[in-house]
């Protein structure tokens, strides 16, 4: 019965442990619109890169443009990569003012937005 109990609770240990090492990722892939100018691209790129700084649920952020030899992209350039640690932090992102600003700078210029977020295994 001991062992079993400690086998149990090895169990318990190891899961909860492999949930402490999980982060949420929040991808963010960009088309933007044949009018808007590498100028507006830019300035949405150094927006974007700005929001670390103001949102202090963001854990880590990196980015980059397309360059899949491929070319099943479908038009989307630009990926974004932010790392949060629950889902409330991602969600406190979400509706941050800040965040919500950048929202409309964006939205002039895009043609196509994709997002997708999961636990990284």
């Amino acid at each position: 019965m001991m062992l079993l109990a400690l086998l149990a609770f090895a169990c318990i240990t190891v899961q909860a442990q492999d949930d402490m090492n999980k982060t949420l990722r929040h991808v963010v892939l960009f088309k933007f619109k044949d009018a808007s100018s590498a100028e507006d691209v830019k300035k949405v790129e150094e927006a974007f890169k700005d929001l670390p700084s103001k949102i202090s649920e963001i854990k880590a952020f990196e980015w980059g443009t397309n360059n899949s030899p491929e070319g099943l992209n479908q038009g989307l350039t630009h990926c974004f990569l932010l790392t949060f640690e629950s889902e409330a932090d991602r969600d406190a992102y979400l509706i941050h003012p800040d965040h919500q600003e950048f929202g409309k700078l964006v939205g002039q210029h895009l043609d196509k937005v994709t997002v997708v977020d999961y636990w990284s295994m």
